[in-house]
């Protein structure tokens, strides 16, 4: 799977060389889940490798520790004398249909609003489960999507293989770049240990990818500004993905807050956005505005099941998206479960934000050659056939967590005290780390640094 990413970024492949692998065990799955989580991570970590030689810097080794790299999948921040907020709505999960089973996602209000408004039922998963009980998955899931909700019922991988949105995303590439025009290069003020200081880094994503992606980013020192809508909350994972940013709201609909957004675009270095295809259009940010606004822009883009196919656009989730492409079914199959199996982390979320980090780091080595701007495209769809696409890994387990596996201090968070996991990947000489602890959405104003 590394080859794979790192034949994608299109970066020199005597590079791999650099890289070495430690850390014993695996996460529990059928499928390569560790062997995603070291692959995404160490190519993250070596495009940051190659940027650094091409600012100038001396040859450095990385190392990617997988046990770490698992444990970063899943949740890398444990509270010290407080609670982290639930992670699921409470009627959030799988039942089963008339058919087989569908995946409910309804932990923004909306979303849930949706998917009982076409049951037709009260808010409790006993009833749920009565009124999904009676419909038929591709109906259920085309009539809650309808709705502006989000579902996905189970199919195969080889069901996946023959629907036309799984050979559509089949035939995209895992990351798609589109060179900017060629100019003058725009320099920033890095440093040897912080390659990325001084980058200004707009953040428009949520739950978990982009976040994921960003949280990497200002590990190597860019400034991160996270922007939400005026009453967006996430509040099972804030803490877990905030880690080195600053949050801010502002509502787009908003004449005064556009002009606000309309000057931090202007001076981004990099936009990292996981809004579905033409959402950001509707807006009136659609790529044409963002390249007359910004021409050297580094846009990097998310959605969940691809960009071209019927159901390029739909509303996803890494959960539905496992469900949708017979990552949950394949994992009841393998266990005989009788109910859907997915992997033992949002593996998905998180390695599409690694990918995504790696093609900023790319985007940034274009623009140091000439480049005046860069885009590239990724989904959680075409992550999961890397996935599914690669064998088996070796079982075994990962030891039990550790004092040693965490930072030597406390991470004063927006809640409280917390303890994060040391980084799962080292640059030799080049240190991740993070210059704020996790805060809450809206805790900083929309500005930049020095502002």
């Amino acid at each position: 799977m590394l080859d794979a990413v790192w034949s994608a970024l299109a970066l020199p492949a005597s590079s791999l060389d650099a890289l070495t692998q430690v850390g014993e065990g695996a996460l529990p799955s059928s499928f390569p889940v560790t062997d995603l989580a070291a692959a995404s991570v160490g190519a993250a970590a070596l495009a940051v490798r190659e940027l650094l030689l091409a600012q100038g810097a001396a040859p450095a080794h990385v190392t990617v520790d997988r046990r770490l790299a698992s444990m970063w999948f899943s949740w890398s921040l444990h509270p010290v004398g407080w609670e982290r907020p639930p992670l699921w709505d409470a009627v959030a999960g799988d039942y089963a249909t008339a058919d087989g089973w569908i995946r409910l996602h309804t932990n923004a209000p909306h979303h849930r609003d949706a998917a009982l408004a076409v049951l037709g039922c009260a808010v409790s998963r006993e009833a749920v489960a009565a009124a999904v009980s009676g419909w038929r998955g591709q109906e259920l899931e085309t009539a809650v999507v309808g709705q502006g909700g989000c579902a996905a019922m189970m199919r195969s991988i080889a069901e996946w293989q023959a629907h036309p949105q799984g050979r559509a995303v089949a035939a995209e590439p895992l990351m798609a770049f589109a060179p900017g025009a060629a100019g003058v290069a725009r320099a920033w003020d890095w440093a040897p240990q912080r390659p990325l200081a001084g980058l200004k880094v707009l953040d428009l994503t949520r739950v978990l990818a982009g976040p994921v992606a960003t949280r990497f980013l200002a590990g190597y020192g860019a400034d991160v500004l996270r922007i939400d809508p005026p009453h967006w909350n996430e509040p099972g994972v804030i803490p877990e993905v905030t880690l080195g940013k600053r949050c801010a709201r502002l509502d787009l609909m908003q004449p005064a807050d556009r002009a606000v957004f309309d000057s931090l675009l202007a001076q981004a270095d990099v936009l990292v956005h996981g809004y579905r295809p033409g959402a950001l259009d509707r807006l009136g940010y659609g790529v044409a505005f963002r390249r007359q606004r910004n021409p050297g822009l580094i846009d990097v883009a998310l959605d969940a099941y691809g960009w071209s196919g019927p159901l390029a656009g739909q509303r996803g989730f890494d959960s539905l998206v496992q469900m949708s492409c017979g990552i949950a079914q394949h994992g009841m199959h393998m266990q005989g479960a009788g109910q859907p199996t997915p992997l033992p982390v949002q593996a998905l979320d998180h390695a599409t934000g690694y990918l995504m980090a790696a093609a900023v780091v790319r985007g940034l080595i274009a623009r140091l050659a000439g480049e005046r701007g860069a885009q590239a495209r990724l989904s959680l769809a075409r992550t999961a056939k890397l996935l599914t696409d690669a064998p088996p890994q070796a079982q075994g387990g990962l030891a039990p967590i550790a004092a040693s596996d965490f930072a030597a201090e406390l991470e004063q968070t927006a809640w409280g005290p917390a303890r994060r996991y040391r980084p799962p990947v080292a640059i030799a000489g080049v240190a991740m780390a993070w210059d704020r602890p996790a805060s809450s959405l809206g805790a900083s104003p929309a500005r930049w640094p020095g502002e």
